[in-house]
């Protein structure tokens, strides 16, 4: 469940970082685009993708010092 949750919220986050980029490279909004401007879903949209932001925030992966010859998720901890 939890990681469903981690990569709902993950996916979300790059759906939002792209449309920023492109708001930012051309000018174009695709939620806006989509689902119309300011309606009620695409503020549904706009408000999943901050709250997916959070919920990565708190949930990203930090290793700490573990056993020699273990490694977790992302990698070797063994910093």
């Amino acid at each position: 469940m939890m990681n469903i949750l981690k990569y709902g919220a993950y996916a979300l986050v790059l759906i939002g970082a792209l449309n920023w980029g492109l708001i930012g490279l051309f000018g174009f909004d695709l939620v806006e685009a989509v689902f119309g401007d300011m309606t009620i879903l695409s503020r549904i949209i706009y408000s999943l993708v901050g709250i997916s932001a959070v919920i990565t925030a708190l949930t990203m992966h930090h290793c700490e010092k573990i056993e020699y010859d273990e490694t977790c998720e992302y990698g070797n901890c063994n910093l």
